[in-house]
């Protein structure tokens, strides 16, 4: 390596892992050519100044309040601020194209897939998925059999999780189409990054993210339903509202920020109502239709005249309004079927046939505990697996086997015989690794990635993502609900820098109901 590509300050020292992809350096300890044009603008700061720049950012954060909840502690309900680490992660063009064109395919089918078992059921009479392992899951509702969402979208807004491999591709490692989360980190991080590492910003040719709230706003609003008592507002435009559990749910601030930025009213169940088969929003000027509500209310609380009787955080007969097409759910409800962990072996069989094309990305190689083989290989290998419970998310109800002492190993091994249903395993795959802030140095700390897609008459993938960091030496966890951060992440191609230049039961409920999909 020339000494002129020797980094000699912020980077001098960085010690990539030896098995684990870098994103940032190469194994010779070169800067990837993708990179270094942002490393050297990092490098001309000093390490001095980015400590500075460091604080700044942090200071943005917690004046804006952007936190997240962590359950089951000691001090469970606590809010607590979102790790931040100032170093980007950089996506090129050329990584990002494929990314796009997979997510888009992937997505499609899930939704396919999603109209079919809650329809004719064909995937499930020609045997391409086992029809035990769907119907039996916990996120399929036969409540949700033969009804139809209106436009036929089940999936308005997905985050699907991807990681990158020891040989740089990148591969899915779970669908979110329920209620994901995090995409309000996404566009605060940049919001920071623009104000704290500006001059950096500027120089580099990174996509835009902020309009994600106003895509996901046009997307929601094609395909509000104009039938039905009034049909639109007096104003003409349909009614969009974002429905949250409340201020006690872990991702509260997210729904609040997106609510604001898409202009829409932010409501609990309190301030809906259904009457005539249609929903209503109460406000200041008497009774609003609503055409279109943005749910942040897992299924179980959505409707106490369909599922749970007790909820407080759900609206009697929203379930009737949305059989009867006249107001549009995103997502649609029943989604969680396609999060199910035991399905996701199986999404490209999805894709091949409802699709008829092979998949764009790659996914990882999962074993069945539900199987007899494959839960035999489980337990004969049980300290080389991550073992996951299938209607888990956020990092709960996992064991890293490699990790794990023998009594965890055991009671896992328990836990799978008791349910085999309930468990699927994956070998642990070297997570790629990305140079991390820690302690007053950068040190490599393994990361994934969550992009967003947003879908009304077309889809939409927004370029960027939560890159999640896991911030503890060794972990391959990355959730903030276990201690993990996360980057902003620039995916290069037209430069949006370049533009800027120019320019009480219900509390229980609302703790308890955590967003299904959890950073």
């Amino acid at each position: 390596m020339s000494p002129s590509n020797v980094p000699s300050g912020v980077f001098s020292g960085y010690q990539p892992l030896a098995d684990a992809y870098d994103e940032t350096f190469a194994a010779t300890g070169e800067p990837r050519a993708e990179v270094a044009d942002v490393i050297a603008e990092i490098e001309q700061l000093g390490p001095a100044e980015l400590a500075k720049r460091r604080k700044l950012a942090n200071g943005a954060f917690l004046r804006s309040g952007i936190t997240f909840t962590v359950y089951g502690e000691q001090q469970a309900g606590i809010e607590r601020i979102f790790p931040f680490d100032l170093i980007p992660r950089v996506i090129d063009a050329n990584a990002w194209a494929p990314i796009e064109r997979g997510l888009e395919q992937r997505v499609q089918a899930l939704d396919l897939f999603l109209a079919d078992v809650y329809g004719e059921q064909r995937i499930l009479t020609e045997g391409i998925i086992p029809r035990e392992l769907v119907e039996g899951s916990a996120g399929y509702l036969p409540a949700m059999r033969g009804i139809r969402p209106h436009s036929d979208v089940h999936i308005h807004i997905a985050g699907i999780d991807l990681i990158r491999k020891p040989d740089g591709s990148f591969a899915v490692l779970e669908d979110n189409v329920r209620t994901p989360s995090g995409v309000s980190y996404v566009l605060e991080n940049r919001a920071v990054m623009k104000r704290v590492l500006s001059e950096v910003f500027t120089r580099t040719p990174v996509r835009a993210v902020d309009q994600y709230p106003a895509r996901l706003r046009d997307a929601l609003t094609e395909l509000a339903p104009t039938s039905g008592p009034l049909g639109a507002n007096p104003d003409g435009d349909p009614v969009v509202v974002v429905l949250t559990p409340g201020r006690f749910n872990s991702a509260y601030f997210e729904h609040s920020f997106l609510a604001r930025r898409m202009g829409c009213s932010l409501v609990e169940a309190s301030d809906l109502v259904v009457h005539d088969d249609t929903v209503w929003v109460k406000d200041t000027s008497g009774l609003r239709r609503v055409h279109v509500i943005y749910r942040r209310v897992d299924d179980d609380f959505i409707d106490p005249e369909v599922f749970r009787e007790d909820s407080l955080l759900g609206v009697p007969g929203l379930v009737r309004a949305y059989a009867r097409g006249n107001v549009t759910v995103a997502n649609a409800l029943g989604n969680g079927v396609a999060d199910d962990k035991a399905i996701y072996p199986f999404v490209p069989e999805m894709i091949r046939f409802y699709l008829s094309e092979e998949p764009v990305l790659g996914q990882i190689e999962t074993f069945l505990c539900a199987r007899d083989d494959d839960r035999k290989r489980v337990l004969d290998d049980l300290g080389r697996m991550v073992v996951k419970a299938v209607d888990a998310s956020g990092g709960y109800g996992m064991l890293m086997g490699p990790q794990a002492s023998q009594a965890e190993l055991e009671e896992f091994a328990g836990r799978i015989k008791a349910n085999p249903r309930g468990y699927i395993a994956q070998p642990l795959i070297e997570l790629s690794t990305c140079p991390t802030w820690i302690d007053g140095q950068l040190v490599p700390r393994r990361v994934d990635l969550r992009p967003y897609i947003v879908r009304g008459k077309s889809s939409w993938v927004l370029p960027s993502g939560l890159s999640r960091v896991a911030l503890v030496e060794g972990s391959y966890v990355v959730n903030s609900s276990q201690g993990g951060g996360s980057k902003d992440t620039w995916v290069l191609g037209d430069s949006d820098g370049g533009r800027a230049r120019g320019q009480t039961q219900q509390q229980s409920q609302a703790g308890q109901q955590q967003e299904s999909n959890q950073s």
